[in-house]
């Protein structure tokens, strides 16, 4: 392409870009995209980080529009389940009353624990059960964690269940805990073992699942029924996901993905067949991973697989972007959070071509025509996870384009490291790593 060429190329872009950027400084500027998306039966709001404030900020200020507005009625967050239960119940006013968000957030354990031990949930979880209290409980928003890390919280959480409403099924559970006893309470000394023996524990977490399923038929829309279920499941697939991702195998990662997306439609179903819902996950989830170089590698993810399994329009993808600032994350896997410098976006890049471009913070809804020079171009789009190293920062950008991955993007010049309630622990030996690192 001649330079002149690409000159009249560049401008094209540009002209697009500037034709659907609307300025976001305050929750009124949502109007278009709120308008756009409120039909949607699922609404998925993503995340450049896992450690950016102005993120969650600005993703609460849309759900609570989507929620007060609109009447969406349930939030799946990128967090375990047992501990999303626990937020579960305290927002709708059925347990923890003695506490505020502050003390509920605290109880989170697991790294990283920033991720929802923050300011920023901690003031969306206070607005949410003010919200909710002043609703009839059959219409309370729920909270509820899709992810698949918390087998052994989920395990006891079983255990518990059974041994109070149906003792006579406790063999099965005592079955599955007595094959992971030999390992802690440490999933990864578990699927390490399997590498050098290949004995698991496959069997008895399956014939568990298919104990609980049984015991579930009479109680289907019973909400602690709800709970016990969705561990069950959470125990099966944590069992076949660290088993697979001890080999190193990226498979890891679908079966993580396909999990969550099992769990949204199961929360949905539970919320009732109108219920409409909220997705918060990291844009390498909430972006549909066709219109990224994902799908070369065989990798699917929850926005692709949304699209997928419903019916035209009824899956909104957002995504979020932002060209330079401070960010929390961990020099490595399960070391302590750190406010890292996030430099400037690359040249070339998505983030620098709409710091050049626009120059200040900008919501863009995308047409149903995709075909444009900007939403049909390949290019980097900065993916950060929970571990960062800001001198390293081409291994962030994931090839990336742009209307085929989201429905609309915000997009923020200058932001912020996510304020933490408390710092985490040294660890004292190390923790084998898991997803989401980002790419």
């Amino acid at each position: 392409m001649s330079a002149r060429s690409r000159a009249r190329h560049d401008d094209r872009i540009a002209a697009e870009i500037r034709s659907l950027a609307k300025p976001l400084t305050r929750s009124s500027d949502l109007d278009e995209l709120v308008q756009r998306v409120q039909a949607a039966r699922f609404v998925c709001i993503g995340e450049a980080s896992h450690g950016t404030s102005e993120f969650y900020r600005w993703r609460g200020l849309l759900s609570r529009r989507l929620i007060e507005d609109h009447g969406y009625r349930w939030i799946g967050v990128e967090g375990d389940w047992p501990d999303c239960w626990r937020i579960n119940r305290w927002v709708r006013g059925e347990a923890d009353d003695d506490l505020d968000a502050l003390g509920l957030l605290a109880h989170f354990e697991r790294w990283p624990t920033w991720m929802w031990a923050n300011h920023d949930v901690a003031d969306f979880l206070t607005w949410l059960k003010s919200f909710n209290l002043s609703r009839p409980a059959g219409d309370r928003v729920g909270f509820y964690g899709l992810d698949v890390y918390s087998l052994w919280d989920s395990l006891w959480e079983i255990m518990t269940w059974l041994e109070s409403n149906a003792p006579d099924s406790l063999p099965a559970a005592m079955r599955a805990w007595q094959c992971f006893l030999p390992f802690g309470e440490d999933p990864h000394r578990y699927a390490r073992s399997t590498r050098l023996v290949p004995v698991t524990c496959e069997s008895d977490v399956v014939d568990l699942l298919v104990e609980v399923r049984r015991r579930s038929r009479a109680r289907s829309q019973d909400e602690e029924m709800l709970d016990v279920v969705q561990n069950a499941e959470v125990v099966a697939n944590a069992e076949h996901y660290y088993r697979t991702m001890v080999r190193g195998d990226r498979e890891s990662w679908n079966i993580r993905d396909r999990h969550m997306v099992d769990t949204i439609e199961r929360v949905a179903s539970h919320a009732g067949p109108y219920a409409k819902g909220l997705v918060w996950e990291h844009n390498t989830h909430v972006g549909d991973a066709r219109a990224t170089d994902m799908s070369r590698a065989g990798m699917v993810n929850v926005g692709q697989l949304l699209r997928e399994r419903q019916p035209d329009g009824s899956v909104a993808l957002i995504g979020f972007a932002s060209h330079r600032g401070t960010v929390l994350a961990a020099s490595s896997w399960g070391a302590p959070e750190e406010a890292f410098v996030m430099p400037e976006a690359q040249s070339g890049t998505l983030e620098a071509l709409l710091h050049e471009t626009l120059g200040e913070p900008a919501v863009l809804v995308f047409p149903d025509d995709r075909s444009g020079p900007w939403l049909s171009s390949w290019l980097g789009h900065r993916a950060i996870g929970v571990v960062y190293n800001p001198h390293h920062e081409t291994g962030n950008y994931v090839p990336t384009r742009i209307g085929g991955r989201y429905d609309a993007l915000l997009w923020l010049e200058r932001t912020t490291a996510l304020r933490p309630l408390h710092h985490e622990p040294r660890p004292t030996e190390p923790e084998l790593e898991t997803e989401p690192t980002g790419f």
